[in-house]
């Protein structure tokens, strides 16, 4: 959502809804979703092609196979059997901590460990490799159509759409969960691996997502942050605070040091 906002260049008001401090389950986020869901838009304007023409179908087609993919089922797997990755850029130290606790009633790891079964897991990966066939065919289709040296489309036509939003998403998400070398690369769906390295370098991307080892980071710093503040005793609180924006500033400059020497 917010991808799709800023490939707009809409304003907009964001909010950060924390789902290990069960923000998600306060009386005013439910008021504006009562399934408790993320994200919300409130007075958002409609994003869609105009309706009825070919380019219209495609978009829409393409936006519902990639939305409904089972993502949360991907990356639990993932966080649960390591074991089918590669590259991942999730923390080893996260399958031990969860497999070493006892588990609970709680709505979250309830969710997690309902994909704890590889049997499924396996067959919900070998159906994926379907879906992207579908995108690797579509994305052979814009490459005959326009032949020409230098011409570049997207998914669906010479525009970014709602459809491309939805399709870099995707693979980004995959790439950090380590199921990347599995989907494309190496020879394998050569017009997929072209489309990421071409998504990742286009300006709203950069600003929303970043780089595939910021995903952590994005998630991890506003919780910490969040939970010092409401925690915390106020010296404790403000030191902690203090503790965590220096760590952060630093690996700030870190990952800027490492696009300089690249």
């Amino acid at each position: 959502v917010r991808l799709a906002i800023a490939e707009k260049g809409l304003q907009c008001e964001e909010y950060d809804v924390s789902l290990p401090l069960s923000e998600h389950n306060e009386p005013w986020f439910m008021r504006l979703n009562p399934a408790g869901e993320v994200p919300v838009l409130v007075r958002c304007p409609r994003l869609v092609p105009e309706e009825g023409s070919t380019y219209s179908h495609r978009v829409q087609h393409y936006r519902e196979l990639l939305d409904s993919l089972q993502m949360d089922a991907y990356t639990h797997g993932c966080i649960l059997h390591p074991e089918i990755t590669v590259d991942s850029h999730i923390p080893a130290y996260a399958t031990t901590r969860i497999r070493g606790e006892p588990r609970s009633a709680s709505c979250v790891q309830s969710k997690l460990f309902d994909h704890d079964n590889m049997k499924h897991l396996k067959k919900l990966l070998d159906e994926l490799e379907g879906v992207l066939d579908q995108v690797e065919t579509e994305l052979q289709r814009r490459a005959e159509e326009t032949p020409e040296e230098g011409v570049q489309s997207w998914l669906c036509g010479d525009f970014f759409s709602l459809a491309d939003v939805s399709l870099a998403v995707t693979l980004h998400r995959l790439k950090f969960l380590g199921l990347s070398r599995r989907y494309w690369g190496s020879g394998n769906r050569g017009n997929l691996e072209a489309y990421y390295e071409r998504v990742v370098t286009r300006p709203a991307f950069r600003r929303v997502l970043g780089l595939v080892n910021n995903i952590l980071i994005s998630a991890v710093l506003p919780v910490a942050l969040r939970v010092a503040r409401k925690n915390a005793p106020a010296i404790l609180g403000t030191a902690l605070l203090l503790s965590v924006l220096g760590g952060a500033s630093y690996l700030a400059f870190l990952l800027m040091k490492r696009r300089l020497t690249l």
